[in-house]
């Protein structure tokens, strides 16, 4: 088991990947919902969180509250990044972090809400803030994702 990065690192980490990789932005809503599958994949991969902050079921989908609020003054705005260095994880880590940013950043923010919605973490709780998706159900989810 290995101990969790802090969230905005990791939040930081997606924001310069998108600005890099793609040459695009990204806003506070698709952040949340990339936080949520690396992190749900992460679960399953290696038995530990990526981070250590809860992941809520808001009402339009999976949301960090802690992210959310660092980044709520932006809007619907793109995000930037810190430009401080940008976390290097370990490497199997690494690896499945891009992996899952490949597989997920494709999709607009809109795209991922709705295929968070259809998703049994999300369901599996009452949709309001203070409503966390506990890790184990993250887990669990996302092993059947794996295979």
């Amino acid at each position: 088991m290995t101990m969790p990065y802090p969230v905005l690192q990791i939040a930081d980490k997606l924001i310069a990947l998108t600005a890099k990789d793609q040459g695009d932005s990204i806003t506070n809503l698709k952040l949340q919902k990339l936080l949520y599958y690396v992190q749900g994949f992460n679960l399953a991969a290696f038995q530990s969180p990526l981070f250590e902050e809860d992941i809520e079921a808001w009402m339009y989908g999976p949301v960090v509250p802690s992210v959310y609020n660092h980044y709520a003054h932006f809007g619907a705005d793109p995000l930037e990044s810190t430009g401080d260095e940008v976390l290097m994880l370990k490497p199997e880590e690494e690896e499945l972090f891009q992996e899952v940013y490949k597989a997920y950043s494709v999709y607009s923010a809109i795209g991922l809400m709705n295929m968070t919605h259809k998703e049994a973490p999300w369901r599996s709780v009452p949709t309001a803030p203070g409503s966390v998706i506990p890790k184990e159900t993250l887990r669990d989810f996302f092993k059947n994702k794996l295979a």
